[in-house]
């Protein structure tokens, strides 16, 4: 991944020096376990512990003279050690170093990724509480429907992105497992005891089956997760995107003071974090079908994922905290427009009711559903071409006024019919606030510090 797009952390556990050291690391701890089982003098594990040294400059002369990084690793290794050198990566071989360390950098790294998912999933749950009255219109393929607070949609996403962390912390889980089991995972040259030592010392559980290789759906499945959770993440970036355009306006992600967004157009406010959030998620996606690809290996081994995979896991980590950290700027510097929501509410006079008044006369009035739909639907065409805002329309409505007088029509055209169930579905989601009707977030304080809501932000 390009520097521009790697957060420190993410670079940090899957830097060369990170990757070394914890090579360095199994083969100590390798060590211990054949001393503890008595195969190599007492006293040599700590010796190594003292002596052994990592030069990253000689491992890669040396890689670039044997063709082998892991060999070159240990040779490098054994120059600093001393005679007791010649005890590191006794009764192992590439594999079980190589992947014991990586499933150490795959669990760190899901760690940080999950913090940061868990400050979106805050931001997220904070900002939902906020805006849980705030009514906008929802859309079905991108037409006006019925109304919806914009609390209620932020909630879907909050919710999705809950799931995205447990799914990843699962998946995470899978993959964090060692093997220190020998040239085709039978122990033939490596006991078991000394595998449950390392892997018991790296905080890792132990594969219960191992080819030289642990198997590669562990891996599918982490980035398969991660995969989905960018485009959960994709999914909140193109809400943003589609509110933010002029036509709509009604949200908009967060812009500075002394920000550009055209280098011709001074005027324009571009949503370019969502649009990269959207570019990234595609990067995740492809991610996810080279880990696929790397399942099917020959036998007890072959190195066709190997390559690959020091670009794809690397990458698809740094790409996913990196767009978890983006998204969650925008979340918190959303700017809303609640009164451009409700104007668009209002858009043709209340075309927004037609279910509610369909529905009215259906029930009240004992008209038959067909009816009903076309007489609703007639006056909504009236409306929709500029004859008369659709209330005005009703009410004018001979054949409509004969069945509903006026305040039975207010009541159909009362948009807090459409909040009257809202707090059931946060309670579902362990977002509910304890009274109902309440717009503060005294029942979850917390996520609105954590978002950063408060100071007049919204």
């Amino acid at each position: 991944m390009i520097p521009r797009y790697t957060p420190p952390r993410i670079a940090e556990i899957f830097g060369e020096e990170s990757r070394l050291r914890r090579w360095l690391e199994v083969e100590l701890l390798a060590c211990e376990g054949w001393e503890h089982a008595g195969r190599i003098p007492a006293g040599t594990s700590a010796a190594l512990r003292a002596a052994a040294r990592v030069d990253l400059a000689r491992v890669a002369e040396l890689e670039a003279e044997q063709g082998h990084d892991l060999a070159a690793f240990v040779s490098a290794v054994q120059e600093t050690a001393g005679d007791a050198g010649r005890f590191l990566h006794l009764g192992l071989t590439s594999s079980d170093v190589v992947d014991t360390a990586l499933a150490t950098q795959l669990r760190d790294a899901a760690a940080v990724v999950d913090e940061d998912a868990a400050a979106l999933e805050a931001a997220l749950g904070g900002l939902a509480v906020a805006h849980r009255l705030t009514l906008m219109p929802g859309r079905t393929h991108g037409v006006h429907a019925e109304p919806l607070s914009l609390g209620v949609k932020l909630a879907n996403h909050w919710d999705e992105v809950r799931r995205g962390r447990l799914r990843l912390q699962a998946a995470a889980a899978e993959v964090a497992v060692g093997n220190i089991s020998g040239a085709v995972g039978t122990h033939n040259s490596v006991t078991p005891e000394v595998e449950e030592h390392v892997c018991g010392r790296l905080g890792l559980g132990v594969a219960p089956a191992c080819t030289q290789v642990l198997a590669r759906d562990r891996h599918a499945s982490l980035v398969s997760a991660m995969a989905i959770l960018g485009a959960v993440l994709e999914r909140l970036a193109t809400a943003v995107r589609l509110l933010q355009q002029t036509e709509v306006g009604e949200a908009e992600e967060p812009f500075a003071q002394r920000q550009k967004g055209s280098s011709a157009m001074p005027h324009k406010r571009n949503p370019v974090l969502s649009e990269r959030l959207c570019g990234m998620a595609r990067l995740l996606r492809g991610h996810a079908l080279v880990a696929l690809e790397d399942v099917a290996l020959w036998h007890e081994r072959d190195i066709s994922h190997s390559a690959a995979e020091r670009v794809v896991l690397p990458d698809a980590f740094a790409v996913l905290d990196y767009m978890l950290q983006l998204a969650t700027r925008v979340v918190r510097g959303l700017r809303v427009d609640a009164g451009r929501m409700r104007e668009n509410v209002d858009w043709g006079g209340g075309l927004v009711f037609t279910q509610r008044l369909m529905t009215t006369l259906i029930d009240e009035a004992g008209w038959p559903r067909e009816r009903a739909y076309r007489t609703v639907q007639a006056l909504a065409l009236r409306a929709r071409e500029g004859e008369a805002p659709f209330r005005d329309l009703v009410r004018g409505s001979e054949e409509v006024r004969a069945v509903l007088d006026g305040p039975r029509l207010d009541e159909v055209f009362d948009a807090t019919a459409y909040t009257r169930s809202i707090d059931d579905t946060y309670r579902r989601l362990g977002l509910a606030v304890e009274a109902p009707g309440d717009t503060t977030v005294a029942a979850r304080p917390e996520l609105a510090v954590e978002a950063g809501i408060g100071g007049g932000r919204l």
